[in-house]
């Protein structure tokens, strides 16, 4: 009697466990959450992740860059103004002659120029900084292609956790209904009690496994949102597709030469360096073009405008006779010299502008030049730029060599490793049809009690393991080949 109390608690505390287990299936954040599929799940990293944020402000300094070189080839024009007072002893800017009058004065000045030619150097910028742009823009495309594998690689994690899940959860079913068997038989006196507590201690393992499985799935999910830089306590589901339903590519049309020759022409990271090679080759044409003269055509236009704050004015107050005298007709006439006295007068400021049209028109001047500017000493800076720029591009050259050797070096690895991938995914089909076969014989046996409880666990076990390495083998075949049809340039996609 307490044998059998015993196994009624532990059979009601075991069935306990597994409606605690199926409330974690169901719980309501997955229910309610909106379920997110991978494309979508890009898309929000793409708008989200810093790196992504960060290399794009870099694309857009450098189509910055690129506009600034375009706006070179166009003549350059400033506009100058003054007006303001001078007192004490200054130039008079009209008459460019010392005064110590305070003196109201303004000018304009309208300047222009234009290069006519320095071998090319201004197109070659451009064309440098269109390439840097170029090649800024595919590195935005990279950044982007990491983030979309990151994303995947998580993803792909929670989908195989989920499968576990579901593994876990058919064995401790079918644990449990072997159990409700082998209680039957022991209460009719048909089998020991020993089966049954053999069956309950391995549903007890079961519900363990199931759980972990659980808590698995959630820590994926946990770090697919970190990841996507998702708050943790957010609601958040993936939709989740049968992996024999994702679409996988025939290995034989991902052989690693063809993709490398694909990708070499697709992939971000090429693109950048090949065109950053255009850029320093551009870069390299302008810093010689340094060394030769270069010839520009100027002009401006200028006018100015002063006045006094005084009027100055002469009054004559009389006449005094000199000793001086002149003859005429034979009389003597003595000259007179008239008393002047010169008289400053306050100007008010309206009065200052008098005469602004008048000055502005005959101070009005014109100015139109040719100059040539030749390059013969400055410590060597145009010299040794232009060395310099033949060096950056060598190095930009062995660095896309070296870019390219660690792609098809990766390439080939990821066939290599997608076909073991395959091959170790075939084997665990056969595996699990192996197995799947003995749990069925061995059950039917031990249905006639022609097989102990220990064998029967032992070839359940040996089925679960078996469906857990082939969920493995199958999430790792279609991760290794989604890897070569990233190379291939078909993106991520499930």
């Amino acid at each position: 009697m307490k044998i059998t109390s015993r196994l009624l608690i532990a059979v009601v505390t075991l069935c306990s466990t597994y409606t605690l287990s199926a409330q974690v299936i169901t719980s309501p954040e997955k229910n309610t959450a909106d379920k997110w599929d991978l494309r979508r799940c890009v898309e929000y990293a793409w708008a989200n992740n810093l790196q992504v944020q960060q290399t794009s402000i870099q694309a857009s300094l450098a189509d910055v860059d690129r506009e600034q070189s375009r706006w070179q080839q166009y003549p350059t024009a400033d506009f100058n103004h003054n007006t303001g007072l001078q007192w004490g002893r200054s130039i008079d800017p009209t008459t460019n002659q010392f005064t110590s009058n305070q003196l109201l004065y303004q000018g304009f000045n309208l300047s222009a120029g234009v290069t006519v030619f320095n071998w090319h150097r201004i197109r070659n910028n451009i064309m440098a900084a269109r390439w840097a742009a170029d090649a800024a823009q595919s590195d935005v495309e990279k950044v982007k292609n990491d983030v979309a594998l990151n994303v995947a690689t998580y993803y792909l994690q929670v989908l195989l956790a989920r499968q576990q899940v579901e593994i876990a959860q058919v064995q401790m079913h079918q644990t449990f209904s072997q159990l409700e068997v082998a209680r039957k038989k022991v209460d009719a006196g048909a089998a020991p009690e020993l089966d049954a507590l053999t069956l309950e201690g391995q549903y007890a393992t079961d519900s363990s496994a199931y759980i972990s499985a659980l808590a698995s799935e959630d820590q994926n999910l946990l770090q697919l949102k970190q990841v996507l830089n998702i708050d943790a306590g957010q609601p958040f589901d993936i939709t989740s597709p049968p992996a024999d339903q994702i679409p996988v590519e025939p290995l034989l049309q991902l052989m690693p030469e063809t993709v490398f020759e694909i990708a070499l022409h697709n992939q971000p990271a090429q693109k950048a360096n090949e065109q950053r090679i255009k850029s320093l080759e551009a870069s390299m044409k302008s810093s010689r073009a340094a060394l030769f003269p270069t010839i520009s055509v100027g002009g401006s236009l200028a006018t100015n405008f002063s006045s006094p704050d005084k009027n100055f004015s002469q009054v004559v107050n009389g006449f005094s006779q000199t000793p001086a005298y002149v003859e005429f007709n034979g009389n003597q006439y003595h000259l007179y010299s008239p008393d002047i006295d010169q008289v400053a007068t306050k100007r008010t400021f309206s009065e200052r502008w008098d005469g602004w049209g008048t000055q502005m028109n005959n101070n009005f001047r014109q100015s139109f030049g040719l100059s040539i500017a030749i390059p013969i000493n400055s410590g060597g800076q145009a010299r040794f730029n232009y060395a310099r720029s033949k060096l950056n591009l060598k190095n930009a050259e062995l660095t896309r060599s070296l870019a390219d050797q660690t792609l098809k070096n990766d390439i080939y690895k990821a066939y290599y490793s997608a076909k073991a991938a395959l091959q170790k995914f075939n084997a665990a089909k056969t595996s699990v049809e192996i197995t799947q076969k003995a749990y069925d014989f061995a059950k039917k046996r031990y249905d006639l009690g022609l097989l102990n409880t220990f064998d029967l666990i032992i070839s359940n076990n040996n089925l679960s393991r078996a469906k857990l390495d082939l969920a493995s083998a199958q999430f790792d075949y279609v991760f290794k080949m989604k890897v070569l049809e990233f190379y291939k340039g078909q993106g991520v996609k499930l």
